[in-house]
């Protein structure tokens, strides 16, 4: 599906957070199918991001990344859009924690703002998630809980204070993309639909 989407040649991937064995057992979801375009030889390389506060990328995707042997390079968080536009990235991959009827989807915070980014340089935008994320009973993505995390974890490194104390923080765990923004389609073990199609084809 997405090698329809680009230009012959190896194919130049952005992703967030860790979506490979370390998370999801076996070959993984977003980092399945960058397995599967280096497997194929049509990877060029995959930029991934360092996933703050916990560095799920830094530690889980790059420790993947290297035990595969696939080219990939780490970059901020903050460094994502400047990547899309300067990096020649040709599409946008991730996971979901959930997805609800409509297609909107739950996944670790700043996945949202990959997916403005993605909209407004004409990058698609992809979802991978088993069918056993998606909640039907959800309406939308309004209806999908938010964790908040402590905000020591924003004001501190292994105990050393980095803020300013009485600094107000707010810390949430996942954001919530809006189904419009996943304009390269959701990508279940089932196939990949666009989220209007989500409904009926699970």
């Amino acid at each position: 599906h997405l090698l329809q989407r680009v230009p012959p040649g190896p194919v130049t991937l952005l992703t967030h957070c860790n979506t490979g064995a370390l998370a999801t057992a076996g070959y993984g979801t977003a980092l399945g199918i960058v397995r599967a375009l280096h497997a194929q030889g049509r990877l060029g390389r995959l930029f991934f991001t360092e996933t703050r506060p916990h560095n799920q990328g830094a530690r889980l995707t790059a420790l993947e990344l290297l035990h595969d042997g696939v080219p990939g390079t780490l970059i901020t968080d903050s460094a994502a859009a400047v990547t899309m536009r300067e990096r020649g990235v040709q599409a946008v991959v991730v996971g979901a924690d959930r997805v609800a009827a409509n297609g909107d989807t739950a996944n670790k915070i700043g996945t949202y703002q990959l997916a403005v980014v993605a909209r407004h340089l004409g990058v698609p935008f992809y979802v991978a998630a088993p069918s056993s994320s998606c909640d039907l009973a959800l309406p939308s993505g309004a209806a999908i809980p938010i964790e908040e995390r402590p905000a020591q974890e924003l004001t501190e490194l292994q105990g050393v204070r980095l803020a300013a104390p009485g600094v107000e923080v707010w810390n949430p765990a996942f954001d919530v993309t809006p189904h419009d923004l996943i304009t390269g389609g959701i990508v279940t073990e089932f196939g990949v639909f666009t989220p209007a199609e989500l409904r009926g084809a699970l």
